[in-house]
């Protein structure tokens, strides 16, 4: 077989290179942004590209290993993040038109450990209006580099595009009801939505407080655990952020799985599905199978009043958010992101009361459905990615249904990683999540490295020169 061009490869196997003198930051750094300029005026994934501050931070990265002072398994590295998280030396759109030039006083604390561990940013990804469902009309729409027919997921879309089209090694994404997952699923690659507070989210654009979380999105597992042991942690700027001690996800990879218990509820996420979505679990069940994994039927709790609950408390959330904006400046919204924000208006405080306890005993229900197993095997849809044009029709009505597997789990706050499980007949990919326990991303990283060693779906691009 050809060897894998070096802008495909995976984050650990450049890491290595770099580490040996094998190849620069700068050289690999160059070699990214010539790609970007190559692809990205037809992808439009990245909203800011950063090439002189990469570069001279890549050349700086270099001496630094010349040196030996070599900061760990990201140094070196070009990754990309979600254009909601703050730069204090490029703008933050969040995806919205009148924020294109906004350019904040701070960094995230996501992006300064990034840059702490190494990483040379290349630029900021582009995005849904304010990470809700559809871009603004003067933003840039991503392309889905495997199909430029074919949805590419929201809201970190670009994060989707560019990790899957060769422009980056990894990126940030957020997923307030599935935008870490679905762009993960619709492009092939791994995306991890950690617990709620496990990465902190001081200095970024918010779209439901309560809902949003922060992971990463990469071509293996083993590469989200590097990115992910880089940006956890406690942070005394949130106060929402967990203390729990962050694990060594890199160093617990190789355990395997035998044993693992893999919850199966039928009814919840398995009748009713897509043909083709389910033969790709069908598929992961006997690779888990082979890999040692037992599977344990489990009963789901009903998902419909938590749905509801969901929309409503985001709803009243983002209202929240866009305070300072709307509706003063109503204007300049999106029709998508402004009918949401317009819909908390009719969401009374006895209804956002009701939510909140619908929140809580939900929570408990599915804490006793996992009592006797340790992860979930689910979909991420019901079926095949839709195409894009069908995806705007669908974002102009209800989309509860295309939340069915994704939304559950930022309203319990749980973790989850998503995983390249096949193909459709368009050779579209079509991925699937397991879900786990709260602060179980270690052993969700150990399930998808092991899935990813005896599969090679996440081996395979989109055509791209």
């Amino acid at each position: 077989m050809p060897a894998e061009p070096l802008h495909y490869q995976s984050l650990l196997a450049l890491s290595a290179q770099i580490k040996a003198g094998a190849v620069t930051p700068l050289a690999i750094t160059e070699a990214l942004l010539a790609r970007i300029e190559r692809h990205d005026g037809m992808l439009k994934s990245y909203t800011t590209v950063l090439a002189d501050r990469a570069i001279a931070r890549a050349r700086a990265a270099g001496d630094e290993i010349a040196r030996g002072l070599w900061r760990g398994p990201l140094h070196g590295v070009p990754i990309a993040v979600k254009d909601l998280c703050y730069t204090d030396f490029a703008p933050t759109s969040a995806g919205m038109y009148i924020h294109k030039d906004f350019v904040p006083p701070f960094s995230a604390t996501v992006v300064e450990r990034l840059e702490r561990a190494g990483a040379i940013l290349l630029g900021k990804l582009s995005m849904t209006e304010g990470a809700f469902a559809t871009h603004h009309p003067k933003m840039r729409t991503p392309v889905n580099p495997w199909n430029e027919g074919v949805w590419t997921g929201a809201s970190s879309s670009g994060s989707g595009a560019a990790t899957a089209a060769g422009l980056c090694y990894a990126s940030l994404g957020s997923d307030t009801g599935g935008s870490i997952r679905f762009p993960s699923a619709a492009c092939g690659l791994t995306g991890v939505k950690p617990t709620w507070g496990r990465v902190s989210r001081h200095g970024i654009c918010h779209l439901s407080e309560s809902l949003d979380h922060i992971g990463p999105m990469t071509r293996t597992a083993a590469d989200c655990a590097a990115v992910l042991a880089a940006i956890a942690g406690a942070d005394p700027n949130d106060p929402t952020a967990l203390l729990a001690p962050v694990p060594d996800y890199l160093g617990e990879l190789a355990g395997g799985i035998r044993g693992l218990r893999v919850g199966i509820a039928q009814g919840y996420a398995f009748d009713g599905l897509d043909p083709e979505v389910l033969a790709t679990l069908d598929a992961a069940k006997e690779a888990l199978l082979e890999l040692g994994a037992r599977f344990v039927p489990v009963e789901f709790p009903s998902i419909e009043a938590a749905a509801r609950a969901w929309t409503q408390l985001c709803s009243v959330e983002t209202a929240i958010a866009h305070e300072p904006t709307y509706p003063s400046r109503a204007a300049d919204y999106g029709p998508g992101l402004a009918g949401f924000i317009d819909s908390a208006a009719r969401v009374s405080a006895m209804d956002l009361g009701k939510a909140q306890i619908t929140r809580g005993k939900f929570k408990g229900q599915v804490a006793a459905a996992f009592e006797d197993i340790d992860v979930l095997l689910i979909p991420v849809m019901q079926r095949p990615t839709p195409g894009a044009a069908e995806w705007m029709e669908m974002a102009a009505g209800d989309i509860t249904d295309l939340l069915r597997f994704t939304a559950e789990f930022d309203f319990t706050g749980m973790p989850t990683i998503t995983l390249a499980g096949g193909f459709d007949k368009r050779g579209a990919p079509i991925g699937f999540q397991l879900v786990g326990k709260h602060l179980s991303e270690a052993l969700l990283l150990r399930a998808g490295h092991a899935f990813q060693s005896i599969t090679d779906h996440h081996t395979r691009h989109p055509d791209l020169a």
